[in-house]
């Protein structure tokens, strides 16, 4: 069964971190470019991350560069996203998504989402 499932997401206070991985079965996420997207209530969808299966380009919104840091591990198939100096806004459910390319779309393949509160 071919699933992508992100996991790491929680409750942190304002300026702590926490680490997202986005692990996936049924195939190899290693060929593969995966970004990271997050949605909060009301908002659009914004494209937070990529790292490109190609060259290992890695890709950031501007409201997270300096803060995010996206990274592979291939040998256990997972992409992670090391979330640091989080702050309210980026309170959101967080999306990785696998495609061909950085950066995703809408007709890529995307898991499940995991939920990240930034609140004191």
């Amino acid at each position: 069964q071919v699933q992508l499932v992100e996991s790491g997401g929680g409750l942190v206070q304002p300026g702590g971190s926490l680490r997202l991985s986005c692990a996936a079965s049924g195939f190899t996420l290693n060929y593969y470019s995966v970004g990271w997207f997050r949605q909060a209530p009301g908002k659009e969808r914004e494209g937070v991350s990529c790292i490109s299966s190609n060259d290992g380009s890695t890709f950031y919104a501007d409201s997270v560069k300096g803060r995010f840091t996206i990274s592979r591990d291939k040998a256990k198939n997972t992409v992670y996203l090391q979330m640091n100096s989080l702050k309210p806004e980026d309170t959101a459910v967080y999306y990785c998504v696998s495609a061909a390319v950085c950066w995703p779309t809408e007709t890529d393949y995307w898991g499940q989402g995991t939920q990240v509160t930034v609140s004191s």
